[in-house]
């Protein structure tokens, strides 16, 4: 039998070749055969067969092996990708080319960001090419080194040329992000200190981050929020926002709450408006048309008030029945909810829906003061000279109940919550496309108007702590210097497409989260429904949002509080410890253990850089990299298969040999209370939002049948927990895997990290 080599020589096949690479690729690795890996690729090798698909043919003969069982064969699958990998960008397995020479080679090519080499001499790059440990490619599992290959290492997406190896990425991130520090050594520092927490996975990256730092590409916001007003300029240009960041790979979170509803009177009523469903195609066709280089599909989800004129048509936007004409199902749904709605729903009351432009105070109490809310509400309902219609709150409750199951896609903003326990003295009115980012907006009113009353679109920068790497809760203290000072970068560094959102250079919003919590617990010997559990996740909030605000106070120092920090709680001396839901008291018995007070002081003193700190994010594609789980969820299973454009990707639990029995899965939970409990405790520690899910077995349930009083009561206790927002409502119903995750990127309907 021949082989086609990569040079397009001729060779006979040689077996032993295939048991060296193979014996090279298990050395050291327990669990796993050479034989059995063997015996798979038999039957595959034909005359004339290029060496290159053998190796293919290896590392997918491999990745067939990972189980539950025998998980170590994700080991030798990516020690089998790196091999192949080196090949294809260097012809070489053992000797990296020097960073320099990589440096340059891709500025001809036009992959890498030109000012590279502007901002640092050859002798100050060959210095740090002396960091780089190349040998930490082989601590990528399969799933996650293929992860990168697909979607973050840079590549020629027409040809599949690929430009780089991880540990470059990682090394040319830092240098990129921190080129701006003035002194050489010190910077020098910093970007090793940045690398280590990067490429031994402590810290978690988002998507635009990892694809476009060190390329000409300038925007990296992973989370764009729109405010669209009640007139045509407003909503046009608001769609051109959309489109230009959808381009540059965000996800996009409208508020079209303040659109006048269907038959109102436009010009004393010689136009009578069409509501709001047109406008929602032309958005949702803009978001699709406009695809994000290949990296992520574009996806945005949209947000109404519960007592909106149109709020029953906008309920069943998404679902499967009716006709083009009146549903908008590539767009997500987020109704947001009040203190009024829910205590009506509890005493089986009546609510009333109005039109927002003729309650404009009302929309502006909405969710900022709840009792100046309620009397004007009750006001509203009491006057003749506006149109209202009534309906029992529980009919429009289970009718929302019932299209958050049926579609999983319509969420919930608790926006009195989000205003309560936010850090702005600012309204919040919205939220992002995943539903952890609270931020102020106002509409937009021009494109391209540099004016001071131009609207505001928010924008918000994300990274997470991968807490499974966490050996010390101290060791979080310089994690959280890296992470803040390297977000405040991207701040800097990154452009600004439309004007409206040049506003984040004042407000500085970041947003850390965490991933990998289920690995967290598995190894304290806690579980999701476990009373202690609250304690243990409590104790590691309290360190991660202390040294966040240490680290952005410190950096107020060096570089000086953002410019609209006097809108901010925290300049008040206001933390999320005296905001959050007291409700948390009964779930947690441990006292605070830092120094808050001292904290405190040094806030009011020297300010902080950011106006934001913390927003937990899904983390499902850089979970991969990470090999952790996904941000605050329970895995769905010990291996998951997760769905990407390249075919199935098998992944396991960290540690799976002795913490098997210690996970909590996500579909066998007898209820959403543990969690939800959890994700409250969180809530306590974070400035922003958290996008959190709920998970329903129907083979639980006698009948097959999810009954909507579940769903409601898991909404109700989400509230009374102080829970800001849901995303999610996730169904077993038995008849799919339950351990296959869909698509890792936002055409999936996901802003995942």
């Amino acid at each position: 039998m021949n082989v086609k080599k990569r040079d397009d020589r001729i060779e006979d096949f040689d077996i032993e070749k295939i048991h060296d690479v193979l014996f090279w690729a298990t050395e050291g690795i327990k669990g796993v055969n050479v034989s059995d890996i063997e015996i798979k690729i038999g039957l595959q090798l034909v005359d004339g067969i290029e060496s290159k698909e053998i190796h293919q043919i290896l590392i997918q003969s491999c990745a067939d092996l990972i189980t539950e069982k025998t998980p170590n064969y994700q080991y030798v699958a990516g020690n089998l990708l790196n091999f192949y990998l080196r090949k294809e960008v260097f012809n070489t397995s053992d000797n990296m080319p020097p960073l320099l020479d990589v440096i340059k080679c891709n500025i001809e090519e036009g992959v890498y960001d030109g000012k590279i080499l502007e901002n640092y001499t050859e002798a100050q790059i060959r210095k740090l090419d002396n960091a780089i440990k190349h040998k930490r490619d082989y601590d990528l599992v399969y799933a996650g080194l293929q992860q990168l290959i697909d979607k973050y290492l840079l590549k020629d997406r027409t040809t599949g040329m690929i430009y780089e190896t991880p540990q470059y990425m990682y090394m040319l991130i830092c240098m990129t992000l921190l080129s701006h520090e003035k002194d050489s050594n010190r910077r020098h520092r910093l970007i090793k200190d940045l690398y280590n927490d990067l490429s031994t996975f402590k810290i978690s990256l988002p998507t635009p981050i990892m694809c476009g730092v060190r390329t000409p590409s300038r925007q990296y916001s992973s989370c764009t929020l729109i405010d669209v007003g009640d007139n045509l300029p407003s909503i046009f240009h608001s769609n051109t926002a959309v489109g230009m960041y959808t381009a540059n790979r965000a996800g996009i979170g409208l508020n079209f709450g303040e659109i006048r509803g269907v038959g109102s009177k436009i010009r004393n009523g010689e136009v009578m408006h069409t509501g709001v469903i047109p406008f929602l195609k032309m958005f949702e066709s803009t978001t699709k048309c406009c695809t994000q280089n290949g990296v992520r599909g574009g996806s945005s989800t949209s947000h109404f008030p519960f007592w909106h004129r149109e709020i029953e048509d906008i309920l069943v936007l998404k679902n499967n029945r009716g006709t083009d004409d009146n549903r908008v199902r590539k767009m997500d749904y987020s109704i947001q909810f009040c203190r009024l709605f829910y205590r009506r729903f509890v005493q089986d009351g009546k609510i009333t829906l109005f039109s927002p432009h003729e309650v404009h105070d009302l929309y502006e109490a909405f969710g900022l003061d709840n009792d100046k809310f309620e009397e004007l509400y009750e006001q509203y309902e009491r006057s003749r000279s506006i149109w209202k219609k009534t309906i029992k709150a529980r009919e429009l409750f289970n009718h929302f109940c019932q299209e958050r199951i049926g579609t999983g896609r319509m969420y919930v903003m608790n926006i009195d919550h989000c205003n309560d326990h936010s850090s702005f003295t600012d309204k919040i009115k919205m939220s992002n496309l995943c539903q952890e980012i609270t931020l102020p907006t106002t509409p937009l009113t021009h494109i391209d108007d540099d004016e001071e009353d131009d609207g505001e679109i928010a924008l918000c920068v994300l990274s997470a702590i991968n807490v499974g790497a966490i050996r010390k809760l101290e060791e979080l203290e310089d994690i959280c210097l890296n992470i803040v000072r390297s977000l405040d970068s991207v701040i800097e560094h990154q452009s600004y497409p439309v004007s409206a959102s040049k506003k984040m250079l004042k407000r500085r919003s970041i947003g850390v989260g965490i991933t990998n919590l289920a690995y967290y617990l598995a190894k304290h010997n806690v579980k999701y429904e476990d009373k202690e559990a609250c304690n243990v996740v409590d104790e590691l909030m309290e360190y991660i949002q202390y040294y966040l605000i240490k680290a952005s106070v410190e950096l107020a120092k060096e570089k000086g509080q953002c410019e609209w920090f006097d809108k901010t709680k925290y300049s008040k001396g206001i933390l999320p410890i005296d905001t959050y839901c007291k409700e948390v008291d009964k779930l947690v018995t441990r006292k605070l253990k830092l120094n808050w007070e001292k904290l405190r002081k040094e806030v009011k003193q020297h300010g902080m850089r950011n106006s934001t700190l913390t927003a937990l994010m899904p983390c499902e594609s850089s979970s991969l990299v990470t090999n952790s789980t996904n941000g605050v969820e329970p895995p769905r299973g010990l291996l998951s298969i997760k769905k990407s454009k390249q075919g199935l990707i098998p992944q396991v639990v960290p540690d799976i040999h002795n913490l098997r029995n210690k996970y909590t899965l996500a579909f066998d939970m007898e209820t959403n209370m543990g969690y939800t409990n959890i994700v409250a405790v969180i809530q306590k520690y974070v400035d922003q939002a958290i996008s959190s899910n709920h998970y329903y077995n129907f083979s639980k349930y006698e009948s097959g049948n999810l009954p909507m009083s579940d769903v409601a009561r898991d909404i109700l206790h989400s509230y009374k927990m102080g829970l800001k927002t849901l995303y999610y409502a996730n169904t077993d119903d038995g008849k799919t895997d339950k351990h296959i995750d869909e698509a890792d990127d936002c055409a999936g309907g996901a802003c995942k990290l």
